[in-house]
């Protein structure tokens, strides 16, 4: 009798050791999951009819973001990179880098075979933005650029409010990076002349001046055989020059000048994929 009340005794300890086993485990799996369930992000559906520029939260106005989204359909034509915006109240609390990147892979925002993807994720209430870039952009864009991109082309003109301005300036930077005409003039420290930064300044001043010098001795001539006063005749014969250069004048008075044309509509994402490059930063 006493041995049958120990082993009962020993069964209940048991009993009791598999239930604390089972409390511990679940308690452990309930702390894993917990982060996952917190940070759980959906995603807006891609777009349709698709758009490279999307205001989820009114930030822009109806001209302005169609006018975002003609010069990025332009480049998407005419390059087959796709850069697109995507403007969102608030994240939660979930690492907006992350998101990007999730988001151009949930899109597929590129081409499949050259991953040249980009986007441009920023959260409002949280003041957050970030730059994604596909994997066959991380070359063009790379992480220190995109950071540039944000501290001098985006948080100066969002903390005035100014959303459109900061996109605009902030896609431009992008298209001419990928394009192989970026520049970090505007990128500059304030208070040093152009000229002081680039010596070819120099070159180029003087090869325009000894222009003008040798028009300046062939217009003299001119002037006096007519009684032409100097300046005029070195107006004309300047004039009579630069219409020779018809293609110059064509792209300068606008028939050259990017976003002008009718991009006829953005036709949809290609599938591209994300590696995790870009670069973030609040404002």
């Amino acid at each position: 009798m006493m041995k049958e009340t120990r082993m009962n005794y020993l069964m209940r300890l048991y009993s009791g050791r598999r239930i604390h086993e089972h409390l511990f485990y679940a308690v452990v799996l309930f702390i894993l999951i917990i982060p996952a369930v917190i940070y759980a992000q959906t995603f807006p559906q891609r777009p349709s009819p698709p758009r490279l520029v999307n205001d989820y939260t009114n930030s822009l106005r109806p001209e302005e973001n169609e006018a975002l989204e003609r010069k990025l359909v332009e480049f998407d034509n005419t390059t087959s990179t796709q850069i697109v915006i995507v403007i969102l109240e608030t994240l939660d609390g979930y690492p907006i880098g992350d998101y990007a990147v999730k988001l151009g892979e949930e899109w597929g925002i590129g081409q499949k075979e050259k991953n040249n993807g980009a986007v441009l994720v920023a959260a409002m209430k949280d003041r957050e933005v970030f730059i994604a870039t596909g994997y066959g952009l991380e070359g063009v864009i790379p992480d220190a650029l995109a950071k540039r991109i944000i501290e001098y082309d985006i948080k100066p003109y969002f903390k005035q409010g100014s959303y459109y301005e900061g996109l605009n300036r902030a896609t431009d930077s992008m298209i001419a990076l990928t394009k192989g005409e970026y520049t970090a003039d505007r990128h500059s420290k304030p208070g040093v002349p152009i000229y002081f930064r680039f010596p070819w300044f120099f070159i180029g001043f003087l090869i325009f001046f000894f222009f003008i010098l040798i028009k300046a001795k062939r217009t003299q001539g001119i002037a006096s055989n007519n009684n032409v006063p100097f300046w005029m005749a070195l107006l004309l014969a300047t004039m009579g020059s630069r219409h020779q250069r018809g293609k110059w004048d064509d792209f300068s008075s606008g028939g050259g000048s990017f976003g002008g044309s009718d991009s006829g509509g953005f036709g949809g994402f290609g599938g591209g994929s994300f590696g995790g490059g870009g670069a973030g930063g609040n404002w």
